[in-house]
């Protein structure tokens, strides 16, 4: 989940999901799941604006995710500045969030 609200409040929150089954699918019945999940578990204001299938999340070598540099990437700042793929476990799952950066800019 990337929170991307600016300082005055404005912004949307952003949930990325790998689904257990390859084949599955995002749909109305499972978005509505989530997003009920998300409430209870968390609290209202953490629901998600978005939700998007991913095949991975990004990682580095030492397994944790990285949410910090996806935050900065999806905020409008360069991958180049951002992205150092020889620390991460998997360079190519980086791929979705360098490509909705750049439609979203």
């Amino acid at each position: 989940m990337i929170d991307l609200s600016k300082m005055d409040g404005q912004g949307r929150i952003q949930l990325f999901v790998v689904l257990r089954d390859a084949e599955g699918v995002l749909d109305e019945r499972l978005l509505t799941a989530i997003k009920d999940a998300v409430k209870e578990k968390c609290s209202p204001r953490h629901v998600p604006d978005d939700v998007y299938v991913v095949d991975d999340i990004p990682r580095t070598l030492n397994g944790k995710k990285l949410e910090v540099p996806v935050k900065r990437l999806l905020s409008g700042e360069s991958a180049e500045r951002v992205v150092n793929r020889g620390s991460m476990s998997n360079p190519e799952a980086m791929e979705f969030f360098i490509e909705l950066a750049e439609r979203s800019a």
